[in-house]
């Protein structure tokens, strides 16, 4: 075969085109060059967001002793998150305070995350950057706020640097440590943790499906490749549900256990 049949013969082969980064940075569909570019992305996370909003409304706008089905649902949400998470971490009296935060958290949390597997949606509205950073920095923000309001900045300071019982020759280096470790990489590591993943999921998603579509349609003999890809697609998915749900519990708890040691006496 000569070098020019042999370019042809390449040229006409079928291409595998793998999932990318790139995946996360899709064109802008309105206001594109703004600060307020509107991507498929952005549309997914206002629509995950108003569906979440209208769910709880209409389950919780007529309320009746004996609930039906679907309050019955509602109700099983918010208890899972007032009694396992609020109360169980912060205790009644400050789960209280925060189980508004703490609940909407959760919710939207899992709303964007599952847009992952919808269909015609198919992309996280986690998996991006800003979602992650303002949660996580919606959480930096509670426990800071609630640790100043328990004791005031003087002693808040000090109880989150200078852990009781620290000899006084270590008390520099200690601080430093719980410097970085308190108020610096515990917004950091929510804010990857649910990033990474997000994205590393879709990233697997769009993998397996892909390759499906690459062994049906371009090589006949290759459909139990096909077939095993799908599956492994279709079991992904719905592993993908409960790290959705996972991840906004997570997300959440953690952040509940961060007020909790910002308003608690003794670190």
């Amino acid at each position: 075969m000569t070098q020019a049949n042999s370019i042809a013969h390449a040229a006409d082969a079928p291409y595998f085109s793998p999932p990318s980064i790139s995946d996360f940075f899709p064109p802008e569909l309105l206001f594109a060059g703004t600060p307020f570019a509107v991507t498929r992305i952005t549309l997914v996370q206002l629509l995950a967001t108003a569906i979440m909003v209208l769910i709880i409304v209409m389950g919780t706008r007529r309320l009746t002793v004996v609930p039906g089905r679907f309050q019955s649902v509602i109700e099983l949400g918010f208890g899972f998150i007032r009694e396992q998470i609020a109360y169980q971490v912060l205790g009644e009296k400050d789960g209280k305070r925060f189980l508004p935060l703490l609940t909407a958290m959760f919710l939207t949390i899992t709303a964007l995350n599952l847009t992952g597997v919808i269909p015609f949606l198919n992309i996280p509205g986690t998996s991006v950057a800003g979602a992650p950073l303002v949660f996580a920095l919606t959480a930096y923000i509670a426990f800071v706020y609630a640790g100043i309001r328990r004791h005031g900045v003087g002693r808040f300071v000090k109880y989150s640097l200078v852990p009781s019982g620290v000899p006084k020759p270590l008390i520099p280096i200690i601080a430093i440590v719980e410097l970085i470790s308190v108020f610096i990489a515990r917004p950091v590591s929510l804010f990857l943790r649910l990033l990474l993943n997000m994205i590393v999921g879709h990233l697997m998603l769009v993998l397996f499906f892909s390759a499906t579509n690459f062994f049906f349609f371009s090589f006949n003999w290759l459909t139990p490749l096909a077939a095993g890809t799908l599956t492994l697609g279709l079991a992904f998915t719905l592993f993908e549900v409960f790290v959705a749900l996972l991840q906004a519990y997570v997300f959440t708890i953690l952040t509940a256990v961060y007020i909790q040691l910002a308003v608690a006496e003794e670190h």
